[in-house]
């Protein structure tokens, strides 16, 4: 795997029919993600039936149907999640999904997933946590909606189970502008709690993404659809695949383009080196025997001889032989 994990979240873009969910995952493995992300839940579990709808979501459903009902619409049966994580398999990308009520954590642990995603919206929910704990598995922690203090009180029930930890700083909003970004709070987390830290992008475009690599994310996660146009409370924030491959591409190049982080001459370097630095040379005729001055040595360009950081070892030693104008210094 790459050094950033890169998430394809799926959601819930494949509107409930397991066929698209398939065309999904097909898109994310010719793309180079390394992982595809759904979400899993029990309408029933998740809200209550008279349950308001957030404005985003009226605005890209309408508001024929409740969230309950909308959410219920969305639903994949644990067989067709079965059949999902196998094809997963078949299509070698790793297969995660967010939880989002206990019912259906232990059905991705008995399934075999072994990292969990927790979303945002669950960074509050004690017992839920406390659950995802105790199975002791890899985490995944979105911190939408959250102060500093409400990650530290998660952070404090997690740990509990000793597991790896990875925050991911991400702005609850579909789509999110760049005005509330805030993309520095991403190492802000990572200092305050000495956690891995990553970037679940909710902005229109790959910009940000890219930006949050290059600042140290090691995971970024982004929404992908078939079709922005399709009907659904997501496709609209969400990365068509020809542009999810335009920021998979980009990610990589920045990886490559951020090294080790030791500041050294490459290869390319040290051949331009003789040709672009300067090194000393007679400003003038010196005849041998005639002490090296500021007034008769300059530094110039001249492929290769003393460099100029060796003046004031020279200054007041004397010429051992005759020197031309521009002629290199070889003593």
């Amino acid at each position: 795997m790459s050094n950033v994990m890169i998430i394809a979240e799926a959601g819930v873009n494949h509107n409930g029919d397991l066929s698209i969910a398939k065309q999904l995952v097909d898109a994310a493995s010719v793309i180079g993600a390394d992982a595809i992300k759904f979400q899993t839940f029990r309408a029933k579990h998740l809200a209550v039936p008279d349950a308001r709808k957030a404005d985003y979501q009226i605005e890209n459903t309408g508001q024929t149907m409740s969230q309950y009902e909308m959410l219920k619409s969305l639903e994949l049966s644990w067989q067709e999640f079965e059949e999902l994580f196998q094809y997963c398999s078949f299509r070698r990308i790793r297969f995660l999904s967010s939880p989002f009520d206990e019912e259906s954590l232990l059905f991705l642990d008995r399934l075999g997933v072994d990292l969990i995603k927790i979303p945002s919206g669950e960074i509050t929910n004690y017992s839920y946590l406390k659950k995802i704990a105790s199975l002791k598995k890899q985490v995944i922690l979105s911190t939408g909606m959250s102060t500093e203090e409400e990650v530290g009180e998660a952070l404090e029930i997690l740990e509990e189970g000793g597991q790896e930890i990875t925050l991911l700083h991400c702005s609850s909003s579909y789509p999110t502008p760049m005005e509330d970004v805030n993309l520095n709070a991403m190492n802000a987390l990572k200092l305050k709690f000495h956690k891995r830290v990553g970037y679940s992008d909710h902005t229109p475009g790959i910009e940000v993404a890219i930006a949050a690599t290059a600042l140290g994310a090691c995971v970024i996660e982004k929404h992908m659809t078939l079709d922005k146009t399709m009907p659904g409370p997501d496709h609209k924030a969400s990365l068509e695949p020809d542009e999810f491959q335009q920021m998979v591409d980009s990610i990589r190049k920045i990886e490559v383009a951020l090294g080790d982080g030791v500041k050294k001459p490459t290869q390319a370097e040290q051949k331009n080196s003789d040709y672009v630095r300067k090194y000393l040379v007679a400003s003038r005729e010196i005849k041998k025997g005639e002490a090296f001055t500021l007034q008769n040595l300059c530094a110039k360009r001249s492929a290769y001889g003393i460099s100029p950081m060796k003046i004031p070892s020279l200054l007041g030693t004397v010429a051992q032989r005759d020197y031309l104008k521009d002629e290199r210094i070889d003593q």
